[in-house]
């Protein structure tokens, strides 16, 4: 079996993703797989391994023997399933591999702008806090959880963890359900208007789909509350950035939270690098998903999902 293992550089440097050699002829490269590559790198290989490439029917032309696709990843909208399942590719993805850290990184964004921490560490290290005689500054007050409605879109895995921190914290939990329907009974299910109107903090855990690409938008942010503060940690599209900009700039929502972006990496002609003042919008590099103890999960997981298709009973085949 050949195996070609592309976009390696996305488990990061400190985990060595070489587990996969027992398995067969691996070739590993650490950039994307392109139309300009693939018919190099894709020669009589089996399974290719992606997490950020895109595999379009152009591709697959060039690879006449690939029989399986692994994803290092939960979504799979890289990837043209109608033409892999036209040429009788397999996709296979990874999921629940990331939900802890993902639900961390939720409330690590949320902690950051609530306390508006970047502002009370600048003033200590500035030295204005060695200047005063008052032990203590409040100058930009910050609530309890307890006291806050908590809005969830999409009520998955990640959305329950984050469900159960939030309630632990003692706010109260609604959500809304991205698809339409929900089997999820301990939370209260709004619709999305109410949602928007109800919740302080709005947290967004839900696929890109037709149905959620660009819901919040300027319409939208006019429902929200003027001191919500807005999470993404779910796909950049879902969050229309240029209305976010406007939203944030006006004062509309309070603050955002965000580590995926529609774009990535994020232009350097974007709205978003105009607001530079940390207290209302922090950006991480889509790293909500990465903690090391998810990114040893995900690559094993992928190994098993190789392992199960070669034996004959593939496991998390995403097409027919």
């Amino acid at each position: 079996m050949k195996i070609v293992a592309a976009d390696i550089d996305s488990v990061g440097n400190d985990i060595n993703p070489r587990i996969y050699d027992d398995l067969g002829e691996v070739d590993y490269y650490a950039d994307k797989i392109t139309e300009e590559n693939a018919q190099e790198r894709l020669k009589g290989a089996d399974v290719l391994l992606i997490n950020k490439s895109r595999i379009t029917k152009e591709i697959l032309a060039k690879a006449p023997e690939l029989k399986l696709i692994c994803e290092f990843a939960t979504g799979y909208d890289n990837v043209d399933l109608k033409a892999c399942s036209e040429r009788g590719v397999k996709v296979a993805n990874v999921v629940n591999y990331s939900t802890d850290s993902v639900a961390q990184h939720t409330f690590a964004l949320l902690f950051y702008l609530l306390e508006h921490l970047d502002h009370y560490d600048n003033f200590v290290k500035s030295g204005a806090y060695s200047s005063q005689e008052h032990f203590c500054c409040l100058d930009r007050p910050f609530r309890e959880l307890s006291e806050m409605t908590w809005g969830i879109v999409g009520m998955g895995n990640i959305g329950r963890k984050t469900a159960r921190i939030a309630e632990s914290f003692g706010a109260k939990v609604i959500f809304y359900a991205s698809s339409g329907h929900s089997d999820c009974t301990e939370y209260e299910q709004v619709s999305f208007d109410e949602l928007l109107s109800r919740s302080d903090i709005i947290s967004i855990h839900c696929p890109l789909s037709e149905r959620t690409r660009n819901l919040f938008d300027k319409a939208a942010f006019t429902k929200m509350k003027n001191i919500a503060i807005l999470i993404n940690v779910a796909r950049g599209p879902i969050v229309n950035e240029d209305d976010l900009y406007e939203a944030l700039d006006s004062g509309e929502i309070a603050a955002a939270g965000i580590d995926v972006l529609t774009k990535e990496p994020l232009p350097k002609d974007s709205k978003l690098l105009k607001l530079q003042d940390s207290d209302r919008l922090i950006i991480t590099p889509h790293m909500a998903w990465g903690s090391t103890e998810a990114r040893l999960r995900c690559i094993n997981e992928v190994k098993k999902n190789i392992a199960a298709w070669a034996a004959g009973k593939p496991t998390h085949i995403v097409n027919e």
